[in-house]
Parts: structure tokens; sequence; C-alpha cells
């Protein structure tokens, strides 16, 4: 069946539905064959632009010259070979992660899961090695850290832990934005408390500056340590090269993915050295995490939004493409929120409009986008997405919004 040059989608669909577990529900009808830019083809050439970036992954939208020439030069190299040896990639990509932010060493792994179960497991680590019996972790409501139990009992949503419970424990979540919550909440068992910058599953929530820099005060003033998951919001994607800049503080430890390897799986702990001293040999490691492949293709996405200024650029657009979407608040009253940083925007509806349906009309006319939670439209474009697509897409929004008046 799979032999002949041309496959139909329904055969595709067919396989999915026999062979693949569900996990992902009813999918938009769609197979891509191939990118470019900020635009992605289909089978039978159909054009749609993207506004998910794979979630927040394709920074560099799709064939982004120096990423391709990157993975395919390495590839014909060496694509594996096992942390036992030194390897140069990972070498090089933990040193310009440690130049360019406020994190002194990095551990690789291979997903934002695992980098927070790293993050977890690095600050439990710094505790027990001190002799002190701390190992919770505040988290916030809403929040989103991973698909591992671990972090899953991190995350702050009850439906996501339900089928799976009991949870592992060490993990309390209070409300987000909420300092009195978080202080009310410190225990002498508490460890860390850990933060999205921006929810971004949560339906694109902001952290308050205030909020942010009262949890660094009272992690100095409890000897706590401070956890900033940036799966999401690093790399450039609010507009700053790591989102923690936004709010003049520094976490403890932070983690990053997604944009990371540019597609190619990546994900980063990264530490300040006294905190990263906890890790000895042994407490942690990963088979693939950190290979040659997967940190070539990083050191040319950081190299790539370092030299062209990518998070200057997100910032510029990001700000243009809030100001479109805020006209059409102005237009429509359903619209009831507009908020985000950067190219990591959210647009919030009101019960009476179904997001998921606006998702699959704009699909219909050739736009990716996807709906986050509190019904919030969710707009994580590629870093490189010009003014002219934006335009394009609210355009198209306009359209769609007018038949629920």
């Amino acid at each position: 069946m799979w032999g002949e040059m041309t496959v139909d989608l329904s055969e595709i669909i067919a396989a999915d539905k026999r062979y693949y577990m569900n996990t992902f529900g009813e999918r938009m009808p769609v197979a891509f064959d191939h990118g470019e830019g900020c635009v992605l083809y289909d089978k039978n050439s159909k054009a749609y632009i993207d506004f998910v970036a794979g979630i927040a992954v394709n920074a560099l939208g799709y064939a982004h010259p120096a990423l391709i020439d990157a993975v395919t030069e390495q590839a014909k190299k060496l694509i594996h070979c096992s942390s036992l040896y030194y390897i140069e990639s990972q070498a090089k990509l933990a040193q310009i992660l440690a130049e360019n932010t406020c994190g002194d060493r990095v551990f690789f792994g291979n997903s934002g899961a695992e980098a927070n179960e790293g993050a977890i497991k690095l600050a439990r680590k710094y505790f027990y090695n001190q002799g002190q019996e701390r190992y919770e972790i505040i988290t916030a409501k809403a929040s989103f850290h991973g698909r591992t139990l671990a972090t899953l009992a991190a995350t702050g949503q009850d439906k996501y832990h339900k089928p799976f419970e009991p949870m592992p424990a060490g993990f309390i979540n209070i409300p987000f934005n909420d300092l009195e919550a978080v202080e009310s909440a410190i225990s002498p068992t508490t460890a860390a408390i850990m933060v999205e910058p921006v929810q971004g599953e949560g339906g694109v929530f902001v952290a308050d500056n205030g909020y942010m820099k009262g949890l660094r005060k009272l992690c100095d003033e409890n000897d706590l340590l401070l956890i900033f998951d940036e799966i999401q919001t690093g790399l450039g994607r609010t507009g700053k090269f790591f989102a923690y800049e936004h709010y003049g503080i520094e976490p403890d430890i932070f983690t990053s993915a997604k944009a990371l390897g540019g597609g190619i799986p990546l994900g980063a702990v990264m530490a300040k050295e006294q905190v990263a001293a906890a890790f000895e040999p042994g407490d942690h490691g990963s088979t693939f995490g950190g290979g040659p492949l997967a940190c070539a293709a990083g050191m040319a996405v950081v190299q790539t939004i370092l030299d062209e200024q990518l998070s200057d650029y997100a910032a510029q657009t990001g700000q243009y493409f809030f100001d479109c979407l805020k006209q059409l608040q102005a237009e429509y009253g359903f619209i009831t929120d507009v908020r985000g940083k950067g190219l990591m925007l959210g647009m919030e509806l009101d019960q009476s409009i179904n997001g998921k349906d606006i998702v699959k009309a704009a699909f219909c006319n050739g736009f990716l986008i996807n709906c986050a939670g509190h019904n919030t439209l969710r707009f994580i474009p590629p870093l490189i997405i010009t003014k002219n697509e934006i335009d394009m897409l609210i355009e198209m929004l306009d359209n769609i919004l007018k038949a629920y008046l």
C-alpha cells in the first residue's frame, strides 16, 4: 500500500485509526507534505499559513537553510553516540546557552517534560545534599508542565490528574498570580516554586511583574529555589531571549525545549552553578539527550535567533499583532480579552462562541490556529512571521467572526 508514489489522505487516516493509540482525538483532516517559511503544504499542495508552529516548536519556520544545513551535515557524520564520550555539539550548545542566559550549567534531554523532570529532581537533590527534608514543589493552577507522572502532578489541572491517580506526592497547586496564596503554601518541606512566565496551555495568562518579583523575594527569604518553566516562553517567543528577562529577576533553575531543537527533539534544564552542583555522577542521565544531531540543530536555532535578533523582531511584530487583535476586540463584543507577550498571544471568546469552531473555519480558509484554555484562540507562529501574513490572518478572522454578529 505504501510503496506507491502518491498516498491518498484517506489511506493515512484509515491506518492511523486502525493502528495508532487515539490520544489526540479527532485530528484535522490533513497530512502535511512540506513547508517553507511560515507556510505548510498538504499532499495536494494546498497552502496553510501556520500560526501554531508545531506548538511553538518551529521558531525558524520551515526549511530554514541554517537548520537544514546543520542537521544534514551532522547526519552525514554522526547521528548518535553515548554520553560516555565527549560530544562537540553538546558542549558548544551548553556554552552558548550559558553565555547568553543567567544559567551557568546545562543538561540536555529530549523534551519539555524531561527538562521539567530534571528541574524537579535537581531541586530535591539540592536540599538532600544539605541534609534537609525538603521535597515539595509549589506550582500554579492552570499550569502545564508535562505528561510524565511527576510533571503531570506538577501541572495544576485536575482533568489531567484524575485518570492517573494516585498522583506522585510532593506538589501543591495554588492560584496563578496570587502571591498571598504562595506565601500561605510555604512549609518546612517546601523546596521550590515552579511557574510559567506565561501560561500557554492554560489560556495565555501572563504573570504579573509584582507577582514574579514577589516570588523571587519569597524564595530568597525562605531559602527556596525558584524554577521557571520556559518550555514555551523561551528562545525569543515573548520578545526576550528568555521570558525571565521581562521581570528583572533571575531564576535558580529554568527549562527549555520546544523551539530549542527547531523540530528535532531537544530539551534543557539550566541552573546556577551552586544549584547545578547538586547533580553528581549517576544522579541523572539520558540515552538520547544531548546527542550530536539534536545539539547540532540546537546550535543552528540558537545562533540564528541571536544573529538575526529574532527576539527583538518578535517583540515588534508581536506588538503589531496584539494591536490588530485589540482592534478585533473593539469590533466584536464576544471577544472578552486579548493578552500575551511577543508572539505568544491569546484572544479569549465568551462561551457563546465555540473556539474550536473558529479553529476549524480558519483551517478551511488556509490558516492554522489553536484553541487553548478558557476558550482562548492561541497564536504562536514562527518567529519569522511577517506583518503581511498577520494582516491576512486578521482579515480572515474578521470575515469569520462577522457571521456571529
